[in-house]
């Protein structure tokens, strides 16, 4: 492992470009539990996966009722950033990050102080809901105290239709000009750094692919094994908040 490690923080010390890939398992440090590991919100509930359905949750109302539910009791709501998190932010104050593309939904990079121009979020954003018909877009909060005050379904106050959180469930498709600066800052970097990702999910896990290609150096940080581990230039077995200072210079 510390042959892996100094491998790792070598690549990272000399690259100019760094694209970096976020995962659930940057945020478990920070109580947000992640879906595929070991105590995974799907691996202890397989049931749970279906509130991620697109079509589940458009065509039942006891699905969106349960999600509403879920959705006011979830640790995102107290959530703080961890060392992972605070980690980034020290590789983008070094002025070498080209982009951090996150599958995460709890917008804790930011919290953090990542720059919102440099955080690129594939799967949306849990902190505002989007109406299926209309599209509007409004405060998260605001839906939360309307399920606080009664409503189990609180629907559009524009038009009536069903609210969602602005995120990208299993059947829906990734907003085309989001996934194009994600693949183009995959193009454009010396390495790109997977950290907390089962690269389980397309076209997010495709970005490694899209990397590699362009000649990158792949370097993948995550407790479990991944579908890609044989294309990284170094892979890194264990946690984000452990190991992501370690191989960036902060610890």
């Amino acid at each position: 492992m510390q042959e892996q490690l100094e491998r790792a923080a070598a690549l990272l010390a000399r690259a100019r470009r760094v694209t970096v890939l976020t995962g659930a398992g940057v945020s478990t440090d920070s109580g947000i539990p992640d879906f595929r590991g070991p105590q995974g919100v799907w691996t202890r509930n397989p049931e749970a996966e279906r509130l991620s359905s697109y079509q589940a949750y458009r065509d039942d109302p006891e699905v969106r009722r349960e999600s509403w539910r879920q959705r006011a009791a979830h640790p995102v709501w107290s959530a703080r950033p961890g060392p992972a998190h605070e980690a980034l932010v020290a590789l983008e104050r070094s002025g070498r990050l080209r982009a951090l593309l996150t599958q995460n939904i709890d917008e804790l990079h930011q919290a953090a102080g990542s720059a919102p121009e440099r955080v690129v979020e594939l799967h949306g954003t849990v902190h505002r809901t989007r109406c299926l018909s209309c599209g509007a877009l409004a405060p998260m909060s605001e839906a939360l105290d309307r399920v606080a005050a009664g409503e189990e379904d609180p629907p559009c106050p524009d038009c009536g239709g069903i609210l969602k959180s602005a995120t990208i469930s299993f059947g829906q498709a990734l907003d085309l000009d989001v996934l194009r600066r994600a693949q183009d800052a995959a193009q454009d970097c010396d390495v790109l750094l997977v950290v907390g990702s089962s690269l389980g999910v397309h076209p997010a896990a495709g970005l490694v692919d899209v990397a590699a290609a362009a000649g990158a150096d792949v370097v993948i940080v995550n407790a479990e094994p991944t579908p890609y581990d044989d294309v990284a230039t170094v892979v890194l077995r264990g946690g984000a908040g452990e190991l992501l200072p370690r191989i960036l210079g902060g610890g």
